[in-house]
């Protein structure tokens, strides 16, 4: 009876696993400019699953940034669309979080009370807003610093803040734009361990864009690679390495050969552009 049991709840965490959770159709977008019009986007497809780490790698200008924003519903696309449990984006929604490369903390807020923002907004009580961003600022290793201001963390400190208040709102999906690119080395490797312990632990959709392939090897189950502009999805790279990860990990000799296929198709798309 019991391994009857087991085998259903693995069935159903497998069956979890494939259910599409962003489905990207057709997607396009025109910037209307004073030379021209941009295309930034050209008829995207693209479905990441339910709890699907996924990172975007390209180079400048390939489109990257603005997927995401029309992902989160700060931009409009010109043609397409974006679902997120079947549903169509619209326009921001609580169930997207998102974390950009610039913390956007506020100065006069504690630690605390910054994460306990997006908690307000929602219409939890005091004691509930006290305990969850408590929670998130342990995870992300500030739990001491609750009471700290922005001008007294160092920029590590300060995005790991930004994590745990994307966090705290508990968002099926996480969106994240180069948050570690303005780090230094070792910071950024420390965070992008925490990251995925707590990606583990959470169970989130991650949609995450770098320039570093290290770093989308290290943290990503696919890695996506866009095109020269007009932006499009070149190839998607599957990263069969096993979790728990970390910086060791990086000397494993599959981390180097898949780092190296996708750093040479990548290195053709920054040739594209310059010509």
């Amino acid at each position: 009876m019991a391994g009857s049991t087991q085998r259903l709840e693995i069935a159903k965490a497998q069956q979890e696993q494939s259910r599409p959770k962003i489905e990207i159709s057709g997607l396009s977008k025109i910037y209307k400019g004073r030379s021209g019009d941009v295309t930034a986007l050209q008829n995207t497809d693209l479905t990441i699953h339910q709890n699907e780490f996924v990172c975007v790698v390209g180079p400048s200008g390939c489109g990257k940034t603005t997927l995401l924003n029309i992902i989160a519903g700060l931009e409009e696309a010109t043609s397409g669309s974006v679902k997120v449990d079947g549903v169509e984006v619209k326009g921001p929604g609580k169930e997207r979080g998102v974390v950009f490369q610039q913390y956007a903390l506020f100065p006069w807020k504690t630690v605390l009370k910054n994460v306990e923002f997006g908690l307000k907004l929602r219409g939890l009580s005091k004691h509930e807003r006290k305990e969850t961003a408590e929670k998130y600022l342990e995870i992300v290793g500030l739990k001491d610093f609750a009471h700290a201001y922005p001008k007294e963390l160092s920029g590590g400190m300060k995005q790991r803040v930004a994590i745990a208040r994307a966090y705290a709102v508990q968002p099926e999906v996480l969106l994240m734009d180069e948050p570690f690119g303005a780090l230094d080395a070792q910071t950024r490797a420390q965070l992008q361990e925490e990251l995925l312990k707590t990606w583990q632990t959470e169970k989130k959709t991650c949609f995450f864009i770098t320039h570093d392939v290290e770093e989308a090897v290290i943290l990503a189950q696919k890695v996506i690679i866009m095109s020269a502009r007009p932006g499009r999805i070149k190839e998607i790279i599957d990263v069969d390495i096993p979790y728990p990860r970390d910086q060791a990990t990086k000397l494993d000799e599959r981390f180097v050969q898949i780092k190296n296929e996708i750093w040479s198709k990548v290195y053709r798309e920054y040739l594209e552009v310059a010509k």
